[in-house]
């Protein structure tokens, strides 16, 4: 039996302790909005975000998040975000976990000082949670 068989990959490496877990978590929450969490937000009505598709116009026209915002994150400037109050969280989203789009809009706003999160399971989590999804155009 070579040494590869009797290894762990999973405790080749020890887990942080407690202190630093909780910091790390706390911390993902801080930067991340849960598709799910998101989509009961809007559909009991709860205020306070935006939620930001960074995604061309055509796949925002294909299917989107109620509700939300077009803005492709090359686009996103002072002048482009200054309608949106400085009050409200924005929360961008792409594709999914296989795109960074969400990532770059979200380092964009923050850049601009705005609060941001992530919703990394974009529309592709979105879909797979069978949250409903508006299509058309930007309005």
């Amino acid at each position: 039996m070579d040494d590869m068989q009797t290894r762990s990959a999973v405790l080749d490496h020890p887990a942080a302790d407690t202190t630093a877990a909780v910091e790390h978590f706390a911390a993902r929450l801080a930067y991340e909005a849960d598709c799910t969490d998101v989509g009961a937000d809007i559909a009991a009505g709860i205020g306070g975000f935006v939620v930001i598709d960074v995604r061309s116009p055509e796949l925002y026209e294909a299917g989107h998040v109620p509700g939300a915002i077009n803005l492709p994150h090359r686009r996103i400037t002072a002048e482009s975000i200054a309608f949106l109050s400085r009050d409200l969280l924005l929360v961008t989203y792409c594709n999914g976990a296989h795109c960074n789009g969400s990532t770059r809009g979200a380092l964009r706003l923050a850049a601009l000082g705005r609060t941001v999160k992530e919703m990394p399971g974009g529309m592709d989590g979105w879909v797979r949670e069978q949250l409903p999804v508006e299509r058309g155009k930007p309005g």
